[in-house]
């Protein structure tokens, strides 16, 4: 039995990210339809997706990435506390969780989702979750996402951020590929997308050094950044690490059909 394949949906790839909870729906149904390919190809498959504009913008102006704080919160966007960001949040993510899952349903594809909160505690690679629960029934694609969660010790709360759970996901399933699919941009760059002169790095090693962009204003679980440290670690244990345009879904499939594309390959320089 082959191992699952992992994708990620970027955050600002299905969502507008600087605008409250506005999803990006042609492009949610037409990574749906990469992923009803792979189904068809009897593979199993876990979808990661971010949280955009469902979670970033209220999460930051909140600080639950900070923890428990009473310090600078925000007065006037209908919310009292921070546990009502908190619950604010969650359902949002919610609601972004069904439009994914929706546009997979409408392909006759079978989901189950699994949001953080309810089985996850602690931010970071090292947060505490049985991950056992993606395992089940194979028919099924299995979907999870970036989330608040209850953490231990003073913060008592934080965010996990999808990409950490796609480093424990990728490597405890023992996966084949670990595909992020990105928006703006055909995969790493050697400067900000949006500059002249930058240029698409086919092939990235540990440590490579690049001038990446990251939304300090919105994004709250470190961006370009982390994503690439989260891809070093996986490529160690699977084969098959990419950051791709998700905008041209098809890529998706490419790698898994040739194990080539156009777009960012991840290798490990270990042995």
């Amino acid at each position: 039995m082959q191992g699952p394949i992992v994708i990620k949906f970027g955050g600002g790839l299905i969502t507008i990210k600087d605008q409250l909870c506005s999803p990006k729906i042609d492009i949610i149904r037409n990574l749906a339809k990469s992923v009803q390919h792979l189904v068809k190809m009897d593979r199993q498959v876990i979808i990661v997706h971010g949280a955009g504009s469902f979670g970033h913008l209220k999460a930051k102006s909140w600080k639950l990435h900070e923890g428990r704080t009473n310090v600078g919160l925000p007065t006037e966007d209908g919310l009292t506390t921070q546990d009502e960001a908190i619950e604010s949040v969650r359902q949002d993510m919610l609601n972004l969780n069904q439009l994914v899952s929706g546009e997979l349903n409408k392909l006759g594809i079978s989901t189950v989702s699994h949001s953080p909160h309810e089985w996850a505690m602690g931010t970071g690679q090292n947060f505490s979750g049985d991950l056992q629960r993606f395992n089940l029934e194979e028919n099924l694609v299995h979907i999870t996402y970036g989330d608040v969660v209850v953490c231990q010790g003073e913060n008592e709360f934080g965010i996990l951020s999808g990409d950490d759970i796609c480093y424990r996901l990728a490597t405890e399933l023992d996966a084949t590929h670990m595909i992020f699919a990105m928006g703006g941009a055909p995969g790493v760059m050697s400067l900000p997308p949006s500059e002249p002169g930058a240029e698409l790095i086919p092939l990235w090693t540990e440590n490579k050094q690049f001038e990446g962009e990251h939304q300090s204003d919105i994004d709250v679980t470190g961006g370009i950044h982390l994503k690439l440290n989260v891809a070093e670690k996986i490529s160690k244990h699977v084969p098959m690490v990419w950051i791709i345009d998700g905008e041209i879904p098809g890529r998706i499939v490419e790698i898994v059909l040739n194990g080539e594309t156009y777009g960012t390959r991840i290798i490990s320089e270990s042995p």
